[in-house]
């Protein structure tokens, strides 16, 4: 719970616990001119937890590595149900980002990661959910990537897709990925591709020196 000055918290309780948890909130908090709200309407807050989303991309072959899986929420609105995505995953307790990158990387695209780039964090939706994603870029070899992934203990059902990159920002740009985070991920890439490629195909000739 925060324990932020501007913020005064009377009361908290768990309305539901499932898959998501949802939690009420009785508080106000302090306004632009120094003075208070009164006790605001109660707050529902998801508390989702962090997570991390990394964007595979290979620049021996400018291409990247993406999954295609089953969303439920966007199903439910009428959006697509099945969406072209990045590699994410929550943080468990105990790991880190990258710990997360590592492991989802090879859970769900069946790749190990060579090299990370952070590319920066956000917040999913901060009017109702404490979600906060790690986002980053992982160096990947895209060549011998299986066609499908995911945990069967986890109900994953995840295809496995080998995309040029132009290909990829292309999608972004029909309105074709439909998801922040690949979003994100692939508008950084855009703007950053050739010195991220530079560097790090440098780092191979370096390395053979």
């Amino acid at each position: 719970m925060t324990n932020h000055p501007d913020i005064e918290i009377l009361n908290k309780k768990t309305v539901y616990k499932g898959f998501l948890q949802v939690d009420s909130y009785d508080l106000r908090h302090k306004k632009f001119d120094g003075t208070w709200t009164g006790v605001l309407p109660p707050r529902e807050v998801c508390d989702r937890g962090p997570a991390v989303g990394v964007l595979l991309y290979d620049p021996d072959r400018d291409a990247l590595v993406m999954i295609e899986q089953f969303r439920v929420g966007s199903a439910m609105v009428g959006g697509p149900a099945w969406m072209t995505e990045i590699v994410a995953g929550m943080i468990n307790p105990g790991e880190t980002p990258e710990d997360v990158a590592r492991r989802e990387t090879l859970e769900e695209a069946g790749c190990t990661l060579e090299t990370l780039e952070f590319i920066g964090d956000y917040f999913v939706s901060p009017g109702a959910f404490t979600e906060q994603v790690f986002v980053y870029c992982g160096r990947v070899d895209s060549r011998n990537v299986p066609t499908s992934g995911g945990l069967e203990e986890e109900h994953e059902d995840i295809r496995i897709m080998v995309v040029p990159t132009d290909e990829a920002i292309a999608l972004m740009d029909q309105n074709r990925l439909r998801n922040s985070l690949a979003i994100i991920a692939i508008g950084w890439l855009a703007r950053h591709r050739d010195a991220l490629r530079r560097r790090w195909l440098n780092e191979d000739v370096d390395t053979t020196k």
